[in-house]
Order: C-alpha cells, then sequence, then structure tokens
C-alpha cells in the first residue's frame, strides 16, 4: 500500500531520562563472571536481556546487538545459581527480584527442571509517554500492538503513571512486569493501584473485579492474549471505564486476522448484501464486515522504541481496511533532536490485480466477471468437524462459491465431516442428524475431498471450474520453470480475479509477478527478483 503525507506538525518534548532499576540487583543474581562480562561490555543502558540456555554460550542482548559473555558453556550449576537467587516462579514460567522491575523467564524440560532463562533489563523510562500523551489523556481506550521487547511495558507503566496524577488507576500486573516484583509496587506507577494475579488464566477475572471492586476510573492491563481476556475488556469499556492496554502483533490487519483477538477492533464476519446493496457498492454479494463496535478507540502500531503509527478512529479505521478504501493514520516519531515529529498519511488500496486483505480474509472470493451473470449461487453455511476451516475456505476461494463457516447446528445448512469421526458416532454428528441437517462425510481430510464436496454441494459444472483449475495448473508450472533457472515466464491472459491468485501463488514462491499488458489481454508474468 502506498502512503500519501498530508501535512506535518511538530512538538517539543521533554527529554527522556532512562532509569534503570536497580541493574546491579538484577547482576547480583548472575554467577560473577557472567556479571563481570556484562560490566566489562559497559553499554548498561542499551542492555535489554542475558541469555543463560543449559549446554551453550551466555550471551547478552542489546538494542543493536548481542554479546557472547564468555567460551565456556552455561552449566547445571549456572543455572541454579540463578534459580535458587530469584523470587518464585509462577505459573507462566516468570520471576522477578523483589521492588524491580527485573524479570526472569524458565524455559524447562519434560521433566519440569530449568535448562533456560531469559533475565530481562526493567526499565521505568520518564517521557516515553509523551510520543502519545495527548491520546492517553483524552478519556479514549487506547491498545497498543507490537511485537515483543519494542517497549510496549515500558510505555504503559509511564501511561499509569501520568494518568493516576488526576484519576483513579488500576493496573491487572498479571506478571508484575509492570509494577514489580512483591507486595509494594515499584514507584515507577506514581499513585496507581496494583492488582496481582494468582495465575495468568485468571487475568479475565480479576479485570472484572477491579471494576466491581475498587471503583476506577482507567484499568491498565498488560498482554491481552486470550479471548476471555478480550470479552472482559470489552465488558469493561461498556462500563465507562478508560482502558489502556497492550497486546502482541503488528498492524491493524495483522490483529483483524487473529481470532482470539479480532473483537478487541470489533471482528469480522462475512455478510450477504441485497443486489442492489451489492451494485451500490461495487462488489460481490458476500463481503467481510465489522461484526461489533472496537472496545478501543484508538489503536497504536508500536513499530520501534522511537516510531508509531496512530489510527485515531479505529471504526473508520476497520471499516476502510475491509471495504478496501484508503485508510487514514498518523505516523508519529522523535527525530534527531528529540522533538515528536506527527505526519498525517493515507495508505492507498493496492493495485486492483494485487492480492488483498479482502482475498485472504474469512469469507468467499469474489466470482469471475464471466460467471456472475449466468451463476447465481446462494450462500452456504456450513459447519465443519473434524475439517480443517482454512483448507475448507481456500477451497471455497478457488471454487470461487460463497461459503460461510458457523458453529451452531441451528444456523448450519450442511454438516461435513470425515470417515473416521463419522465412524464414531459422536455427538455433535448425532444431533446434526437428529435436526435433519444434511451431512456430507469425505473421505480424508484433503483440499481435493473439500472441492469434490463444494462441487457436489453447489452442482457447479465441469466448465465453471475447468477455466480456473487450468489458470492454476500454468501458474504451477510457471513457478517451477523460474525456480529451476528461467528468469521470467509470462501466464496467457485471464480476468482480474484469476490474475489475483496467480499473483498470490508467485508471492508464497518467494517469487516476484506483475500484470502487464491491457484488458482483456492482461496477464501476468512471473520472474525471478535481481
Amino acid at each position: 500500500m502506498n502512503a500519501a503525507t498530508e501535512h506535518t506538525t511538530e512538538k517539543v518534548t521533554e527529554s527522556t531520562q532512562p532509569i534503570v532499576d536497580n541493574l546491579d540487583s538484577l547482576m547480583q543474581v548472575l554467577p560473577a563472571d557472567i556479571w563481570a562480562a556484562v560490566n566489562a561490555v559497559n553499554r548498561r543502558n542499551d542492555l535489554l536481556e542475558v541469555i543463560l540456555d543449559l549446554g551453550r554460550v551466555p550471551t547478552a542482548r542489546y538494542t543493536d546487538r548481542e554479546v557472547v559473555l564468555r567460551d565456556r558453556e552455561v552449566s547445571r550449576e549456572d543455572i541454579d545459581w540463578v534459580v535458587d537467587r530469584v523470587g518464585e516462579f509462577d505459573a507462566d514460567n516468570r520471576a522477578g527480584i523483589t521492588r524491580t522491575l527485573h524479570r526472569i523467564a524458565a524455559i524447562r524440560n519434560r521433566m519440569g527442571q530449568v535448562v533456560g532463562l531469559t533475565c530481562r533489563v526493567g526499565r521505568a523510562v520518564f517521557g516515553t509517554i509523551t510520543i502519545i500523551q495527548d491520546l492517553i489523556e483524552s478519556g479514549s481506550s487506547v491498545l497498543l500492538l507490537g511485537r515483543p521487547a519494542v517497549g510496549k511495558t515500558t510505555m504503559l507503566r509511564e501511561a499509569a503513571r501520568v494518568l493516576a496524577e488526576t484519576k483513579r488507576v488500576v493496573i491487572v500486573d498479571t506478571s508484575n512486569e509492570i509494577a514489580g516484583d512483591g507486595d509494594i509496587p515499584h514507584p515507577a506507577i506514581g499513585r496507581a493501584r496494583r492488582m496481582q494475579v494468582a495465575l495468568p488464566s485468571l487475568q479475565h477475572e480479576v479485570m472484572i473485579e477491579a471494576v466491581e471492586n475498587h471503583n476506577p476510573e482507567v484499568i491498565v492491563i498488560d498482554e491481552i492474549g486470550r479471548e476471555l481476556e478480550a470479552t472482559a475488556a470489552r465488558t469493561i469499556a461498556e462500563r465507562g471505564v478508560q482502558l489502556i492496554a497492550t497486546a502482541h502483533g503488528n498492524t491493524l490487519d495483522n490483529l483483524l486476522l487473529n481470532p482470539t483477538l479480532s473483537d478487541l477492533v470489533g471482528g469480522i464476519e462475512s455478510v450477504t448484501l441485497s443486489d442492489e446493496e451489492a451494485r451500490r457498492r461495487g462488489t460481490q454479494k458476500t463481503v467481510l464486515e465489522r461484526r461489533a463496535p472496537p472496545t478501543f478507540d484508538i489503536l497504536v502500531e508500536m513499530q520501534d522504541r522511537q516510531q508509531l503509527v496512530v489510527h485515531r478512529d479505529v471504526t473508520e479505521a476497520v471499516d476502510a481496511l475491509l471495504r478496501g478504501r484508503s485508510l487514514p493514520q498518523e505516523l508519529r516519531y522523535r527525530d534527531a533532536g528529540g522533538r515528536v515529529q506527527i505526519e498525517q498519511q493515507r495508505l492507498e488500496t493496492p493495485e486492483a490485480d494485487a492480492p488483498s486483505y479482502m482475498d485472504i480474509a474469512r469469507g468467499p472470493a469474489p466470482e469471475p466477471q464471466g460467471n456472475r451473470e449466468r451463476r447465481k449461487l446462494q450462500e452456504r453455511r456450513i459447519l465443519p468437524f473434524g475439517v480443517a476451516q482454512n483448507r475448507l475456505l481456500h477451497a471455497a476461494q478457488m471454487l470461487h462459491v460463497p461459503v460461510r463457516i458457523v458453529d451452531n447446528l441451528k444456523e448450519a445448512h450442511i454438516f461435513v465431516t470425515t470417515k473416521q469421526y463419522y465412524r464414531r458416532r459422536p455427538r455433535a454428528v448425532t444431533d446434526a442428524e437428529r435436526r435433519g441437517i444434511p451431512i456430507y462425510v469425505l473421505r480424508a481430510n484433503t483440499q481435493a475431498q473439500l472441492e469434490t464436496f463444494l462441487t457436489d454441494t453447489f452442482k457447479l459444472s465441469d466448465d465453471e471450474t475447468d477455466t480456473l483449475s487450468i489458470a492454476m495448473e500454468e501458474a504451477e508450472n510457471a513457478i517451477g520453470r523460474v525456480l529451476q533457472g528461467e528468469h521470467a515466464v509470462s501466464l496467457t491472459p485471464q480476468n482480474a480475479f484469476i490474475r489475483r491468485y496467480q499473483h498470490e501463488m508467485a508471492q508464497k514462491a518467494n517469487l516476484v509477478s506483475r500484470s502487464t499488458g491491457e484488458e482483456p489481454n492482461r496477464s501476468v508474468q512471473i520472474l525471478r527478483e535481481d
């Protein structure tokens, strides 16, 4: 997608001042020679974590590189030395050091013995929140999205401290990363209150308890990662409490494709439009729509510690993404002088031939242009049991038939399972028979069997499936020729729908593809990247 920048504004920020939470406290739980090696590197402010894996050399990870700390491999004695000197490991294999923000995470073998340790440095950094302080103080719920170790928790901790100066803030601290280990929270959270979580699986219950018992105006949550937590977050937001939370991910469209967390931004579902509405939108009849209002008003994509992307209106952003419109967003970053630069951008939709979000999301592909008038296929709601949903959706895309996957017998038109499951007569099968729902039994859970099932279900004729099959086979042969050494292979001209799939096949093979020529003779060329 291409980014169009409309204008740029600037803000002057206070300089950030990293405060290392007693780094010596972390060093003292390490073997003496490893501690000395870290000190010898003399880059304390850039240290991220120390890695100790049994039978491997110990390493230290910095913001820009990884350093080997000694030539001798980590022994069982080294591992035990650290384990004996840190707090008790909880259910998610994390421990800490009392009244610090450091975190020690364990890797265990099948017998439960610790065979690896990740000793992460915890820092309270004042000033990191200034880049989004206007969003945090707006009263809107904000979700920070980013990969691990990009600084989400550091920013979340600073947000809790800033908000606690004027509001009642409660932190749900599942792994004690925000307010540190021990019963007394770290001073970095200011006046905010902290609730600890006995087990990670109980985080959603503590979230609800915080609202019901402690009258917060703001709830701060680190790492929403389970469906129950996403549901609890929606419940909290509907009670009028501001949410500031983090989740793992890279971009908004990644989050939409995550079935566990997509509800945080409203979720998606396949809906069937009327003929008139489909013509008005210029789309196929079955499209993807946002299922519900988003839990969070604002989404922040943290690209690195000094640069992030802001979606100020998650509702607008999700709708634009699903409908293929340009996506409004803000790019914020700190320049060399420490000032925050804000650029208003709009991401343009992909070229018509390129594989798009709509091609890979949960929903049927559009029909080829030549078949739209001739075929009036009605959407079929299918409940798969013991059948791979991704294969079923892919088969539906390949045959361009409108399929919607459901998980409730009341909604299902067809129940599909394999011979292996059908013979066992599970309750799902007997319930389907009792309701009179047609049951289709596959010999095996394969792509070919699923395509045969859909061909029978929609009563497709051979001439309707041959064109696509031939085009896909031609693309496969071309990919093979290019991988074997040919520089470029041009395919037979096809319509835009089939070209999308040919582009996608090339992309999966790590090859380059482009469309050439004019309609109706436009075709795909597959080539190696120079």
